[in-house]
C-alpha cells in the first residue's frame, strides 16, 4: 500500500487519539476497557515533537501513528497504531521500519516496546525479542539496533537512493549485445530495485507488473517508492531519462544519491559526475588477470590460474590442441561477459573448433582450469565498495551457486563461508579494490574465486559493477537494520515456473507465497518479475531466515510451489499472457 510517513502536525492530536482508540478496539475490547485507555492514548499539543510522533498517510487520510520516545542509547517505541481497516496492509511494518531507522540515526542502540498481547506476533515478525510480561497486562519486547555497516555509508551515504537499471547499457560498452542478451539484460535489470537497501525511486528499462514493487516493499519496509519503468533506448534508461528533462530534474531534485547497476557515460551525465571510461579497464578479464598476477605475490593463499591470449579463433584452437595433448582441460573466455556468458570449458577430448564457434571471433583467452576443492564451498565472491575518497570498504564474501558455468544465485550470512576462506578472500579483494582506486575507479566491485584443493583461492574475474550477489548483501543489510541482525540470505536468480500467469494473478500468487514463508519465520522477496511472462517463464526471488535450516525449508517451499503451477493450471488450459 502506497503511504508517506511524516511528522505529526499541531492540530492533529484529537484525530490521532481517535485513530488509536479505534485501533485498540479492533481487538474486541469492551467500552469500559477502552475508556480506561483513553488518557494513555491521548496526545497533548506539546507532546508531538517531544515524543517524535509520526503518521503514515495515503493520498486521502492518515492511516497510522507511531512514536520514538526517550534519549539515546535506549528508547521506547511508545505508540504504533493502524486504522482497523488497514491492518495487514503493511502500514504497521512501514511505521516500525521508519522508527527503527530514525532511532539508529539518532544513536539509539535498543528500543523497548510495550505491546498489546494481540500484537505480539507482529513484533515477533519484525524481529523484536520477547522479554516477558510488561505493566498493565502488556507484553515487553526489545529490539536491538544493529549499527549501519561502513560500506553502506560509502555506497549510499546512509540515505535512500535513486536506482538505475542500466545493465544492457553497461554491457554494451564492451561490444555489441545480441538481441537475446539484451532481452535477458532487460529482465536482469529488475535487480536494480536492490542496488541499495532502501530505494526512493527506480528507473527500469522494462515495464514491471502492477503491484510488484508494493509487494517487495512490504517485505523490506520500504514505504512509498517511485517507479519509472519501460524507459530504454540507445543509451539505456539513463539516456531515456536525459531525453525527458522534467523527469531528469525531478530525480535530481529528490536530494538522493543516484546508484547505477554499472557506470556509463549516460549515467555520469545524469548524475553530474565526471566520466572516466579508463577506470573500467579491469572489467576486462585479461586486464583483471594481469592485476591478480601482480598482487598475488603478497597473498600466499592465492593461486592465479595461468592464462594465454589468442588474437583469433585459429590461434585459440592451436593452444587448446597443445593443452589437450597433455590431457589438460581449459577454460575459453571472451574478454567481457556477465553471469558465465562468453565462457566455455573444453575437455581434452572436445573438438576445439566446434567449441569456439559459439564465441566471438577474437581476441579470446585460454585459461588453466582449476578443479574445485571437494570439501567446502567452491565458487566464492568478494564484494566491496571504493568510496569517493578512494577508501576501500569490504562488503563481505558470498557463496555462489554456479550450475555448469552459469551463475544462478548467491548466499550470504553467518556461517555460510568458512572463516579461513572468507578472511583470505577479504584480504585479496581489499587489495584489488585499492588497485582499482589507484586506477581511478569509484563504486561497487567484486572479485570471483574458485576454491582450489588445499584451501587456496583462484581469482577468475573482477566485475566493476553490481552483480547478483550484491542483491543478497543489500537485502541482508535491510533486514538486519529492521530486525536486529543474524539473517542468512539467498538470492535465487532463476526460479523456473511451471506456467505463466497474467499480471494480477502472478502478484496474488506471489502474495500467497510470501505469506506462507512468513508463517515459517522466513522472508520471500520477488526480485525479477518480468521474466514470468516469457514462453519459458521464470522468476528471481530472494529468501532470508535466521538459520540455514529454515532458509532451506523456505527454498523447498518456494520451488515446490513454482513446480505445482503446472499441475494447478493444466486442467484449465491456461497459458497466461
Amino acid at each position: 500500500m502506497d503511504v508517506t510517513i511524516r511528522p505529526a502536525r499541531p492540530g492533529e492530536e484529537a484525530a490521532l487519539g481517535a485513530l488509536m482508540l479505534r485501533s485498540k478496539g479492533h481487538w474486541g475490547y469492551d467500552a469500559a476497557h477502552l475508556a480506561a485507555c483513553r488518557d494513555e492514548l491521548s496526545l497533548a499539543p506539546d507532546a508531538l515533537a517531544a515524543r517524535r510522533v509520526v503518521v503514515a498517510e495515503d493520498a486521502h487520510e492518515v492511516l497510522g501513528v507511531a512514536s520514538l520516545e526517550g534519549e539515546p542509547p535506549e528508547g521506547l517505541l511508545g505508540l504504533l497504531f493502524v486504522e482497523p481497516w488497514a491492518i495487514g496492509r503493511g502500514i504497521g511494518s512501514a511505521l516500525y521500519a521508519h522508527v527503527t531507522t530514525r532511532a539508529r540515526e539518532l544513536g539509539f542502540t535498543l528500543l523497548r516496546v510495550e505491546a498489546d498481547p494481540h500484537a505480539a506476533g507482529f513484533y515477533g515478525r519484525c524481529g523484536a525479542r520477547l522479554r516477558g510480561p510488561g505493566r498493565d497486562g502488556l507484553v515487553l519486547f526489545e529490539a536491538a539496533l544493529v549499527p549501519r555497516p561502513g560500506w553502506l555509508d560509502a555506497w549510499t551515504g546512509g540515505r535512500r537512493a535513486v536506482h538505475v537499471g542500466n545493465v544492457a547499457d553497461f554491457q554494451g560498452q564492451f561490444g555489441p549485445l545480441p538481441p537475446a542478451a539484451r532481452k535477458g539484460a532487460g529482465h536482469y535489470s529488475g535487480l536494480a530495485a536492490f542496488a541499495g537497501p532502501h530505494p526512493a525511486a527506480l528507473v527500469l528499462p522494462r515495464a514491471v507488473p502492477d503491484g510488484w514493487i508494493d509487494l517487495v516493499g512490504r517485505q523490506l519496509g520500504w514505504g512509498a517508492v517511485e517507479v519509472f519503468d519501460g524507459l530504454d533506448g540507445a543509451r539505456g534508461p539513463a539516456g531515456a531519462v536525459l531525453e525527458r528533462p522534467a523527469l531528469a530534474a525531478h530525480l535530481r531534485g529528490l536530494g538522493a544519491p543516484l546508484l547505477p547497476w554499472g557506470r556509463t557515460e549516460a549515467f555520469a551525465e545524469l548524475a553530474g559526475e565526471p566520466w572516466r571510461p579508463g577506470g573500467l579497464r579491469n572489467e576486462s578479464k585479461r586486464a583483471a588477470h594481469k592485476l591478480f598476477t601482480r598482487l598475488a605475490g603478497g597473498h600466499p593463499g592465492i593461486a592465479v590460474p595461468a592464462q594465454w591470449a589468442a588474437a583469433t579463433r585459429r590461434e585459440a584452437a592451436r593452444l587448446l590442441r597443445a593443452r589437450a595433448r597433455s590431457r589438460l582441460p581449459s577454460m575459453v573466455k571472451s574478454g567481457h561477459g556477465a553471469g558465465g556468458s562468453g565462457v566455455r570449458l573444453v575437455a581434452p577430448g572436445d573438438r576445439g573448433r566446434a567449441v569456439l564457434r559459439g564465441l566471438p571471433k577474437g581476441p579470446l583467452l585460454i585459461e588453466e582450469y582449476v578443479a574445485g576443492a571437494g570439501d567446502g564451498p567452491w565458487d566464492l565472491t568478494y564484494d566491496g565498495v571504493v568510496a569517493a575518497s578512494g577508501e576501500v570498504f569490504d562488503v563481505g564474501v558470498a557463496e555462489m551457486d554456479v550450475r555448469g558455468l552459469a551463475y544462478r544465485g548467491a548466499t550470504v550470512g553467518p556461517g555460510v563461508v568458512p572463516a579461513q576462506l572468507a578472511e583470505r578472500a577479504l584480504r585479496f579483494g581489499n587489495a584489488v579494490g585499492a588497485a582499482l582506486a589507484d586506477d581511478g575507479y569509484r563504486g561497487w566491485f567484486d572479485v570471483d574465486f574458485v576454491t582450489a584443493p588445499g584451501g587456496r583461492l583462484a581469482p577468475t574475474e573482477a566485475n566493476l559493477r553490481l552483480t547478483g550477489p550484491a542483491v543478497a548483501f543489500m537485502v541482508k543489510a535491510r533486514l538486519d537494520e529492521l530486525h536486529g541482525g543474524g539473517f542468512v540470505v539467498r538470492a535465487v536468480d532463476r526460479l523456473e515456473l511451471g506456467a505463466r500467469l497474467p499480471d494480477g494473478e502472478l502478484i496474488d500468487w506471489l502474495g500467497t507465497l510470501t505469506a506462507r514463508c512468513r508463517a515459517m519465520d522466513a522472508v520471500c522477496v520477488p526480485s525479477i518479475a518480468t521474466a514470468a511472462f516469457e514462453p519459458g517463464p521464470w522468476l528471481g526471488v530472494v529468501l532470508a531466515a535466521r538459520s540455514k535450516d529454515r532458509l532451506l525449508r523456505a527454498e523447498s517451499l518456494v520451488r515446490t510451489a513454482a513446480r505445482e503451477l503446472t499441475r494447478r493450471l493444466a486442467p484449465l488450459g491456461r497459458s497466461g499472457r
